[in-house]
């Protein structure tokens, strides 16, 4: 029997979301856009068994470079992130019957499905249950030799969240998104949110993930939306971005940004690719 603090647990967690399985990115560059994730810590630990597709992997984070079907010339582009779940297929039924608009995963022999539905832009949300004793890439990657598989986080760096930006008087249609379909709820003045707090913050209601929504500036001639950036939690800001700069990372610094406790915001690579540090003890 489901006891009342179990029914309330599922009510505030429908999903039974538990984090962030992956980040994708697609690039037309992957050895240059894999070249700026090694500067920030990641380790390229396996390739996929028929795509052009590399796992990079530092501590509990994997970011996934995706060179299949990106165009020449295409700037590399936050892609699809990944949900893990109590149960991919039940969750991905219930968002749908919700509004979420399904996305047709076409699988070749021996490839995992793993079910999506459209996010902003042309971005994609994937659910995922198999993190455990059984990991996707189990599947679909091999290893790459001679590599550690599960390489330590530098100076305890950890997923904090996503950027992302919306149109124009669009934020309570996407506070609505996130809170009907994942249980997200918005944070108040008290959040965590670096050195770049405008917008609306949302939180997971695992408390593992924030989305950040950010609108254009009045006066602003881009309007697209899209997933922007991802955010790293970090325990000791100063330290983590010390290290960082160890490995030729540079920071933005200014009047108005720069390097301090609450958080730091890197310079940008290959077209738009950039990071930020955020405060955020380990979870």
């Amino acid at each position: 029997m489901t006891s009342d603090r179990e029914a309330l647990a599922d009510a505030a967690n429908p999903l039974g979301l538990e984090g962030i399985e992956y980040i994708e990115y697609r690039s037309a560059q992957p050895q240059a856009l894999g070249h700026v994730l090694e500067l920030m810590g990641f380790v390229p630990v396996a390739r996929h068994r028929s795509r052009e597709v590399l796992l990079y992997r530092q501590g509990g984070m994997n970011i996934v470079v995706n060179a299949h079907g990106a165009a020449d010339g295409e700037p590399p582009v936050l892609a699809a992130v990944a949900l893990r779940v109590r149960d991919a297929a039940l969750s991905h039924r219930r968002v749908l019957d919700l509004g979420g608009w399904d996305v047709p995963v076409t699988v070749a022999p021996m490839e995992l499905h793993i079910p999506a539905i459209h996010g902003v832009g042309a971005s994609r949300i994937y659910f995922v249950d198999r993190w455990r004793e059984f990991a996707i890439y189990d599947v679909d990657f091999v290893p790459i030799p001679g590599v550690e598989r599960q390489p330590a986080a530098l100076e305890g760096l950890h997923w904090f969240g996503i950027v992302q930006y919306i149109g124009m008087g669009r934020s309570a249609d996407w506070v609505e998104f996130y809170r009907s379909l994942f249980g997200f709820t918005v944070m108040g003045d008290e959040r965590e949110t670096g050195v770049l707090p405008q917008g609306t913050v949302l939180q997971s209601p695992d408390r593992s993930l924030h989305l950040q929504l950010v609108e254009p500036e009045p006066d602003a001639e881009d309007g697209v939306e899209q997933l922007r950036r991802v955010a790293f939690g970090a325990p000791d800001v100063p330290k983590a971005a010390a290290a960082l700069r160890a490995r030729g990372v540079d920071f933005v610094e200014s009047s108005r940004l720069h390097v301090e406790w609450r958080g730091a915001v890197t310079q940008s690579w290959l077209g738009g690719v950039m990071f930020e540090l955020i405060h955020h003890d380990t979870p």
